[in-house]
């Protein structure tokens, strides 16, 4: 690996962060729950996207992607609809995943999964709900310009679709009960973990109207954050406290899939992690915006418990 020396950033406090992440999630989650309220008809499929979207969650890709607009200097209003509608996208993905044909897990967040709560038939039709809302709250928004938008759910499309997060999951699926290289793990998370991650990121950097120099470095950082993100996760399921985490710890294991400790081993998976925080952190600095909380939120994602 490329050897990548430290850089001094500004962090805020722990709980200057906390707050912050508390604030966004408000936020977010008042704004989820009246689109789904008003985008919806009373009834079984929308208790069914109100129970997902109300589930909890940290709600990361959309706090990274109101972070990177504001780092850039947009106000939160005008990345609102945009964040809102990755959140959709990213809760439609947990429900699918869920399902008994794909991963046939019993539980997310702690909670019952959709298809536990409900019935698989009713956990399908509210994620492909979700998925289409999405769109439909960003064609909307009176904040962005009709050619922002255009490119916005263009891209969004991009990266939830056929070579993005979707082919992701499939090829995550034809790796399980076999070896697989770690450049063929990464290009698997790249696409299934990844691309939601960098989408946040590039969105969030072309709503605050960025330079063509700094969504060159932007691009990198989300890529990399992506990849922290997921190492995490890997880790997560072997060290991991299950109250915490919202799942039963190893489930990875007992679902035969390759993970970065799999074939790195344990401390060769953090020392990956570490790699890819130093990526992102110069990039973020070679942005110029460093001095914002995103420097803050590298550090969180790549040490998070949960």
């Amino acid at each position: 690996m490329e050897n990548l020396s430290p850089s001094l950033f500004r962090r805020t406090s722990k709980l200057d962060l906390q707050q912050y992440l508390l604030e966004k999630r408000n936020l977010i989650n008042h704004q989820l729950q009246s689109l789904v309220r008003d985008y919806s008809f009373p009834g079984r499929l929308q208790d069914a996207m109100h129970y997902s979207i109300e589930a909890g969650g940290k709600r990361l890709r959309p706090i990274l992607l109101l972070a990177t607009a504001e780092a850039f200097g947009a106000n939160e209003q005008k990345a609102l609809a945009v964040a809102s509608g990755l959140e959709m996208i990213h809760t439609y993905s947990l429900i699918h995943d869920d399902l008994p044909s794909m991963d046939d897990d019993d539980m997310r967040r702690g909670m019952p999964t959709s298809h536990k709560k409900f019935d698989e038939a009713t956990a399908i039709l509210a994620g492909d709900a979700l998925l289409t809302l999405s769109s439909q709250v960003i064609a909307e928004d009176t904040e962005l310009t009709a050619e922002q938008r255009i490119h916005l759910i263009r891209e969004l499309s991009k990266a939830s679709g056929a070579r993005g997060m979707v082919e992701g999951q499939m090829l995550d699926m034809q790796s399980e009960n076999r070896e697989i290289t770690l450049e063929e793990l990464e290009y698997v998370h790249r696409n299934k973990t990844g691309r939601l991650l960098n989408f946040a990121v590039m969105a969030g950097a072309y709503i605050g109207d960025a330079s063509l120099e700094a969504m060159v470095e932007m691009e990198k950082m989300g890529e990399a954050l992506g990849l922290i993100f997921q190492i995490q996760d890997d880790i997560l399921d072997i060290t991991g406290d299950a109250d915490k985490i919202g799942k039963p710890v190893g489930s990875d294991e007992g679902n035969h899939k390759s993970t970065y400790p799999k074939l790195l081993g344990l401390d060769g998976a953090k020392e990956q992690k570490e790699y890819y925080v130093r990526v992102a952190e110069q990039s973020l600095e070679k942005a110029g915006v460093n001095e914002s909380v995103l420097s803050e939120l590298i550090d969180y994602l790549s040490r998070r418990d949960h």
